[in-house]
């Protein structure tokens, strides 16, 4: 998606607005010079020495003007050296108030991207422009009062001063809003990261732990009849070579998709890649591979008793992928630590919410440290989908395991 245009405002710099400012601040001075309608006349033109410094100024205040983006304090000088010389060529007693105001633009720029420590200087320079284009008329031995009227008193003096810390507050206030605004981008990088740490640690452990389990339970079998009954022995060895294989295949695809941020063309394939070509792309894992769930614990010891209630429907990705591991957690607990032979699964999709129960007949202390990471990402899962976790020894004797995940109404995959 195209991103909107900046507002021009943002998209002008600050150095153009101050020349396009002082440009027409200049002008506006000049014509009062050749009698324009509506401007003061009976001013002789401009002699030949003040059209010089005429440009002179001009230079000045360009050279600040294109400076102010990067050398703003020395920009700000520029643009006072100019405005002061705009002023003596045209013969006016005071400052421009168009002048003040591309200063004012500079002031604001600087206190908006700069260090504070140049404030003081820059605000020195702002407000002393002023009287000393008054001090400076005096050491020429030109007059203070000219026939048009400018402003050379006390009350328009704090006037511009008073637009010179209008500036000042008004480069704090954005000053102050782009650094909330980058804190807040800071936070929510921050946020975004630790949440994908979060869900590649839950799919991690949700995608490891229970293979591990299974491995683990078929190697202790096949250890234990090895001598006594070779053929079983070797059939749990098959089974771990399986279990193995799947989970190497399923850490491969994760390890592939983080180092692949986006489909981008071109993308040169990592060393893996060239090896063994692309990594084979799968459906999400849902609640359809609850039976191969079940049948592949049940292989290695651990009856699994999958009872489905309501009418089965598609569900959107991440409450299918969640409710899936969920279960999935559930049964590697009691694989790991539950010491039982069984365990019931039951899945109800209602008309508004899901529910998922797991409970076995097993010892029910479901606090052993190891099954803490298991429980905090069920937690986890449960809580981003808004929906209800619960996880205690049942009162009948095992563990039990309940979530309730609500379903958005006509939710489909």
């Amino acid at each position: 998606m195209p991103m909107p245009p900046l507002p021009l405002l943002k998209r002008v710099p600050p150095g153009v607005w101050a020349a396009l400012l002082w440009s027409a601040a200049t002008l506006s001075s000049v014509r009062a010079q050749f009698g324009i309608p509506g401007m003061p006349s009976g001013l002789p033109l401009l002699a030949a020495e003040d059209w010089l410094l005429l440009a002179a100024a001009t230079v000045s205040a360009l050279t600040g003007s294109r400076l102010l983006s990067v050398r703003p304090l020395p920009a700000l000088v520029l643009l006072a050296v100019g405005s002061l010389g705009a002023a003596l060529a045209v013969g006016s007693l005071g400052v421009a108030f168009l002048h003040h105001l591309t200063l004012d633009i500079a002031l604001g720029f600087l206190v908006a991207t700069r260090s504070r420590r140049s404030w003081g200087p820059a605000f020195a320079v702002t407000v002393a422009v002023l009287p000393g284009y008054v001090l400076l008329r005096s050491l020429l031995g030109l007059p203070l009062r000219l026939p048009h009227g400018a402003y050379t008193s006390w009350t328009y003096w704090e006037a511009v001063s008073l637009l010179a810390v209008i500036a000042c507050l008004a480069g704090m206030s954005v000053r102050r809003t782009r650094e909330y605004a980058q804190e807040l981008t800071a936070r929510a990088a921050a946020q975004a990261v630790t949440a994908e740490r979060l869900r590649i640690a839950r799919e991690m452990h949700d995608t490891v732990a229970h293979s591990i389990g299974i491995i683990a339970l078929q190697a202790g079998a096949a250890a234990r009849v090895v001598g006594t009954r070779p053929e079983a022995a070797r059939q749990a060895m098959i089974a771990v070579e399986t279990a193995g294989r799947e989970t190497l295949s399923g850490l491969r695809r994760m390890l592939v998709a983080l180092r692949q941020p986006e489909p981008a063309q071109g993308r040169e394939h990592g060393p893996e890649e060239r090896e063994h070509g692309p990594a084979p792309l799968r459906p999400a894992e849902g609640l359809a591979d609850v039976e191969r769930l079940a049948a592949a614990t049940t292989g290695a010891g651990v009856r699994v008793d999958v009872r489905w209630r309501g009418e089965r429907r598609p569900l959107p990705p991440d409450i299918d992928l969640s409710a899936f591991r969920i279960i999935q957690e559930s049964v590697t607990n009691v694989v790991r630590h539950a010491a039982t032979g069984s365990c019931r699964v039951s899945v109800e999709y209602g008309d508004e919410e899901l529910a998922i129960e797991v409970t076995d007949g097993g010892r029910g202390g479901g606090g052993s440290p190891d099954t803490g990471f298991g429980l905090t990402g069920m937690r986890e899962r449960v809580a981003l989908l808004n929906g209800d976790f619960s996880a205690a020894p049942d009162p009948a004797g095992g563990f039990r395991v309940a979530a309730r995940l609500p379903v958005p109404v006509g939710a489909t995959r």
